[in-house]
């Protein structure tokens, strides 16, 4: 069987790494789950007035919240895929 020693060196440079790594998993950015117009705008390539016609039409769902429109992400996404092949 053989036997290894852990120094206290060996201690830190694992607790540097584990520092390092935890500190990479909590910077990694999770997708948005709401958008805001001009995230949408952008994201689409339309303009707001197209933007604001898809919402009187109901084609793209949304929620107001103190005047602002908010949009959710999955519903964008979904709205993208259906829109491949038919037009704004």
């Amino acid at each position: 069987m053989d036997v290894q020693i852990l120094t206290a060196d060996d201690l830190e440079k694992f607790r540097l790494r584990l520092l390092t790594d935890i500190e990479n998993l909590l910077n990694i950015k999770q997708p948005k789950k709401w958008l805001k117009t001009h995230e949408v705008v952008e994201l689409l390539g339309i303009s707001e007035v197209t933007l604001q016609t898809l919402r009187n039409r109901k084609k793209i769902p949304f929620t107001k919240l103190g005047g602002v429109c908010f949009y959710n992400a999955e519903e964008i996404d979904e709205y993208l895929s259906k829109s491949k092949y038919t037009t704004l």
